[in-house]
């Protein structure tokens, strides 16, 4: 589960490396994000000489998290990073890569581009 103030790795080549989520879009009875959700956050590190800047605001995907997410069938995926991968104003990726796996939920959250992308999806 993500919440506010989280570090999350970016894992796309857009130019940012980590970002600090300030606010998860999704329902208000829900107390953090999970695989799927849409957060907003800040810059906090990028890479040299990239098209983002430090404090840019951006809009993110959350495709791994820490916490364990139950599937529909009843098991469990649990990642080693909270991961995200940043978006445009109309849910495309910013980045022409995706680096690690992403889950398949996603194709049920209508992030069908990231998926194809992927190199490998669990």
């Amino acid at each position: 589960m993500i919440q506010l103030t989280t570090l999350l790795k970016v894992t796309d080549n857009s130019g940012a490396k980590t970002i600090k989520c300030f606010h998860i879009k999704h329902h208000a009875d829900v107390a953090g994000g999970k695989i799927g959700d849409v957060v907003t956050g800040s810059v906090k590190k990028r890479v040299p000489n990239s098209s983002i800047e430090k404090g840019q605001i951006v809009k993110g995907v959350i495709v791994r998290t820490r916490s364990a997410y139950r599937r529909e069938d009843g098991s469990y995926i649990r990642f080693d990073d909270n991961a995200v991968v940043l978006i445009d104003d109309r849910s495309e990726p910013l980045g022409t890569r995706i680096f690690g796996p992403v889950p398949r939920e996603l194709r049920h959250k209508g992030m069908v581009r990231i998926l194809s992308l992927a190199p490998e999806v669990l």
